[in-house]
């Protein structure tokens, strides 16, 4: 099954789509016949990748770039003009643009802020452009917020990283209840919960490692989740399964409804239950 939005002939808007996840999947929205307007802060990589995008579409002179600060209110709303311009509709809208680099708890405050205005004000303004006049339109459509996992289980060492994607995670719950009860709606929302995948944020590699997934099979998982009508699409990788996961995100869980300690897993006084926890067929949901 496929997305009612991804259909031939409609349009995608992919913000961060200059490399990894959101290139993938403007290439995979491309080649089901869709028209693409690729956003990205890096003009001269945003110029590459509208060609890689029109070499494998149907309708190349369909496929444009809008060199985008998704963190600029503005610019993300120059941004839907030129698409509603451009194509006179919007059936998807993948916010995804992102970067990382932040801090801990009490540190680097212009990091934080940085961050927090990419990875979550990047959304909201994305949101706040696009997400009533794909109402408006009547039509069947798909908005699209990149997640982490770091956004669930809160790993030690980023901080402000992880506090921008559990602020996502939050946001596009909310909007997808929201959505739900708009009185004729056709928009539905979904979380990318990425797992361990070799992107230009991640890699300093000049090679994919073993463990992690390419970016085409996290935007070919998301095509087939959203297909399924998935909110939650929690990709595994080549290290990571899908037990392994909702193990994982269970015992984060715990440590609220058991009062542990915060981050319990990366405790030593916990790592022996936890261990013994993972090994259990009681902890997979």
């Amino acid at each position: 099954m496929t997305h009612p939005a991804l259909t031939s002939g409609r349009a995608a808007v992919v913000a961060g789509a200059a490399s990894g996840i959101g290139l993938a999947a403007a290439k995979r929205f491309a080649a089901l016949g869709m028209k693409v307007c690729l956003a990205d802060q890096n003009a001269e990589a945003l110029k590459a990748a509208v060609k890689a995008v029109a070499a494998v579409a149907a309708a190349p002179d369909q496929v444009f770039g809008v060199p985008t600060d998704v963190s600029d209110a503005e610019a993300v709303n120059r941004l839907r003009d030129a698409a509603y311009e451009r194509f006179g509709e919007v059936g998807v809208l993948m916010n995804n643009a992102g970067v990382g680099g932040g801090a801990g708890a009490w540190e680097h405050p212009d990091r934080w802020r940085r961050l927090l205005e990419v990875n979550l004000w990047g959304v909201i303004n994305g949101l706040q452009a696009f997400t009533q006049l794909m109402i408006d339109q009547q039509t069947p459509c798909a908005i699209v917020n990149t997640g982490s996992k770091q956004g669930i289980t809160n790993p030690p060492g980023d901080v402000a990283y992880n506090t921008s994607k559990a602020a996502v995670k939050a946001l596009t719950e909310g909007l997808a209840h929201q959505l739900r009860n708009v009185e004729g709606g056709q928009v539905s929302a979904h979380l990318l919960i990425p797992g361990f995948t070799f992107t230009g944020m991640t890699a300093r590699a000049t090679e994919k490692p073993p463990g992690a997934w390419s970016a085409e099979q996290v935007a070919d998982f998301m095509i087939a989740a959203m297909g399924k009508g998935d909110f939650y699409i929690l990709c595994p990788d080549n290290d990571v399964t899908r037990e392994t996961d909702e193990k994982r995100i269970r015992w984060a869980a715990d440590d609220l409804i058991l009062n542990r300690s915060a981050l319990s897993r990366w405790d030593p006084d916990y790592m022996a239950a936890f261990e013994t926890f993972m090994a259990s067929k009681l902890g997979a949901g």
